[in-house]
């Protein structure tokens, strides 16, 4: 049986920050219970993708807490280009 939590990632068009991240923090726990919730951060981080994990770690400090990690990922991808979608108008005429 493949494992949930390895096939998820961040889709930023599809998933909303706080339900993606508590639900990657509740699989993860559920197979590692005795890992730490700093390290449990950082494997969920692992998950959001090179802009998106740079941005919240740059953001956030090593041990803050669950909801610190959801705002700073709700607002890096709700006010700042990596969250945009970019339009590209049609070529032709």
């Amino acid at each position: 049986m493949e494992n949930p939590f390895e096939e998820a990632t961040f889709n930023i068009e599809r998933d909303r920050p706080m339900f993606w991240f508590l639900k990657q923090k509740d699989r993860f726990t559920a197979l590692h219970p005795d890992m730490s919730e700093t390290m449990v951060h950082k494997r969920i981080l692992r998950k959001c993708g090179g802009a998106l994990d740079h941005a919240i770690r740059s953001r956030c400090i090593e041990c803050c807490s669950t909801a610190d990690y959801i705002n700073a990922m709700e607002d890096i991808t709700t006010r700042t280009k990596i969250g945009r979608n970019w339009y590209k108008p049609p070529m032709g005429n």
